[in-house]
This record gives structure tokens, C-alpha cells and sequence, in this order.
């Protein structure tokens, strides 16, 4: 049981990373090249559910942290996430910004310390986590059904400051909270979607053709565009996607042939951290050289570099020098307090 519910959750992750990496590289291409192709319409059928179930899935496993002394939870929940923000903001940033030719130093400063509170480009999702945490324990003693409408409002509410933080913390702290809140719920569907197979994906189907329907169905808001996004209709179809990434990842969980799908999602968090730089250079390298005609095929050949490439960067770099690119050094963590009293102690006596 306990090695099923691991392998879906990790086909779960590896689903949400991928329509992730999907979605920023099929619009890439697509506005690169002046068209469309079969991915767009895979990420606009995904638009509904992709980042509430990508928070949903987070939050699944929060219940297991959360009364810890705040020092641990800090350094597991916040200090986790900041050190690969940081790490990686300045990565990113030197090749979007600083090493630009023609670059200006002062702008390019300037960007950097604004991502300090503004997150930086793809990085939101690692920025916006710990927050998440954070409040979440903040609030653990309100009553779940008080937090559950306030999160429930917050995400109905057109909550648009311009500043990326209260908006999509607004937007998406429900998906996060309920994957806490409902997870013995959320296990026991992935359970039963193993045991009834058939059952599982009638429902699947069923859902598909709804989601299908109201993310494709224009509406005449200019503010909502399509029945998916309309309120409170998002957060049905937000809810009834991250139920459906469940069970598809639940039936998936028993095939020798979706083991690529776990290691993706054993590994999100490096495909997450990595998959900017080499889903940049490929789009480029199609684009400036005229490689592929069509939008659909370049759009699958970037995204398939926006996964393959962090995943066989993390298995070079995980034992050796560079390591600190997917692994938080030991030097970056919150030594417990127990640890800090004992090493004192002994510095004081080698003295």
C-alpha cells in the first residue's frame, strides 16, 4: 500500500511538472514561430486543473510537518525553497539579464533586487511555497471550514494588485490548503481508483469531455475568456482536475512502463528548477536555424528539452562538485537548536 501510494504521487508530480513545462514551451514556440499546434490545445484543456493540482498535490503531505518546532519547519519549509530560489534566481538572471549583450549593469541590478519581492520569471511556484507554509501553520488552529471559505473567497474574488504575490497567493492558497486538509480523503480516492479500474476511468472520460467543454467555451468577459475561468466555476474545475490527476495517477501507479513518469515526478523539483535554460536554447536553436516547420513538433521537441536535459543534469551533478544545484548544502540548513548548544559546547571545551 505504502510503495502504491508513493508511486502515484510521484506519476502525479511528474504530470503536473510536465503540462508546466508544456505550457511555457508550447506558447514559447508558438509566439516564436506565429502559430499553433497540437500542444496548445493540450495546454488550454490543462489551463483549468495545471497549477491547482500542482498546489494540491503540495499540500498533501504537510500534515506530517506541521507541529514541529518552528526552527525544523523553517528550515524544511522555508529555508528549503529559499536556497534554491536564490540559487537559481541567480542563475537565471545572468542569463537573462547580466550576460545579455548590450545589457545595462544598473537594469540589470535593478531586476535582481526586485526579484527579491517580485518572484523571478518561472520561479513563482518556489517563491510562493513558503508562504504557503508559513501561513498555513500560522492559521492551523482556525477551524478548517472557516479557512476553507476565506481561501474559497480569496480565489473567487478578481484580486489583481499587479504584484504577483497577493495575487496568486489569492488565487491558489485554497488548492494548497485542501490538499492539506482533505489528504486522507485525497488517498483514499487514489485507492479506490486502483481498485476499480473500470469505475476510475469512466469518470476520467466523463471529466475530460466537462473540463474539454468549459475551458474551450468562450465566454463575452473580457476579464474571463472562457466558462473554466468564470468564478466559482474555477474552483470546480481547479478541484475536479487535481481529483482527476489523482486517479490518473493512481491507475498508473501499477505499469513497469510509467516508471519514466515517476522518476520525473522523484524529481520534479530539479525538471522545475532546470527546465528554463535548455527549453530557451532549444526554442532558439529551431527558431534561428529554421530546424522545424511545424509549430506542434518544435513545441514537442522543446518541451521534451525543458524535461530530459534538468533530469540528466541532476544525475550528473548529484555526486559530485556541483550537487548544490538540486541539493541544499549543509551550510544552508538550520542546524536544530539541541546541535547548535552541542557544538558550542564543544568549541567552548576545545578552547
Amino acid at each position: 500500500m505504502r510503495e502504491a501510494r508513493i508511486a502515484w504521487i510521484d506519476n502525479a508530480k511528474g504530470m503536473s511538472v510536465i503540462l508546466v513545462v508544456m505550457m511555457h514551451s508550447a506558447l514559447g514556440v508558438g509566439e516564436a514561430m506565429g502559430g499553433e499546434g497540437l500542444l496548445h490545445w493540450l495546454v488550454a484543456f490543462a489551463k483549468p486543473f495545471r497549477i491547482p493540482g500542482f498546489f494540491f498535490i503540495a499540500g498533501l503531505f504537510l500534515s506530517r510537518a506541521i507541529d514541529r518546532d518552528w526552527r525544523s519547519y523553517l528550515d524544511k519549509k522555508v529555508a528549503h525553497f529559499a536556497y534554491f530560489y536564490c540559487l537559481w534566481l541567480l542563475i537565471q538572471w545572468l542569463f537573462k539579464s547580466a550576460l545579455r549583450p548590450g545589457a545595462d549593469p544598473l537594469t540589470a541590478l535593478g531586476q535582481l533586487a526586485l526579484a527579491l519581492v517580485e518572484p523571478f520569471g518561472t520561479l513563482w511556484f518556489i517563491y510562493l511555497l513558503p508562504i504557503f507554509f508559513v501561513a498555513t501553520k500560522r492559521l492551523r488552529f482556525v477551524p478548517p471550514p472557516l479557512m476553507l471559505l476565506a481561501a474559497a473567497a480569496l480565489e473567487a474574488a478578481p484580486i489583481e494588485t499587479g504584484w504577483a504575490v497577493p495575487d496568486e497567493f489569492a488565487a491558489r492558497y485554497v488548492y494548497f490548503l485542501s490538499g492539506y486538509l482533505f489528504a486522507p480523503r485525497v488517498f483514499a480516492l487514489a485507492e479506490s481508483a486502483r481498485r476499480y479500474p473500470r469505475a476510475a476511468l469512466c469518470g476520467l472520460l466523463g471529466w475530460a469531455m466537462a473540463d474539454a467543454a468549459l475551458a474551450f467555451s468562450p465566454t463575452p468577459f473580457a476579464d474571463y475568456p472562457t466558462l473554466a475561468s468564470l468564478p466559482l466555476m474555477s474552483l470546480v474545475t481547479g478541484f475536479a482536475g487535481a481529483a482527476a490527476v489523482v486517479a490518473g495517477a493512481a491507475l498508473l501507479a501499477d505499469l513497469p512502463s510509467m516508471e519514466w513518469l515517476r522518476y520525473c515526478g522523484a524529481n520534479s523539483l530539479a525538471v522545475y528548477l532546470g527546465f528554463f535554460l535548455p527549453m530557451a536554447a532549444a526554442r532558439k536553436l529551431i527558431v534561428d536555424h529554421d530546424l522545424v516547420a511545424s509549430v506542434g513538433l518544435a513545441s514537442l521537441i522543446v518541451t521534451m528539452a525543458g524535461v530530459i536535459v534538468p533530469l540528466l543534469l541532476h544525475r550528473v551533478t548529484e555526486q559530485g562538485r556541483f550537487r548544490f544545484l538540486f541539493e541544499r548544502p549543509r551550510s544552508f540548513r538550520l542546524a536544530p537548536l539541541e546541535t547548535r548548544a552541542a557544538e558550542r559546547s564543544a568549541q567552548q571545551k576545545a578552547a
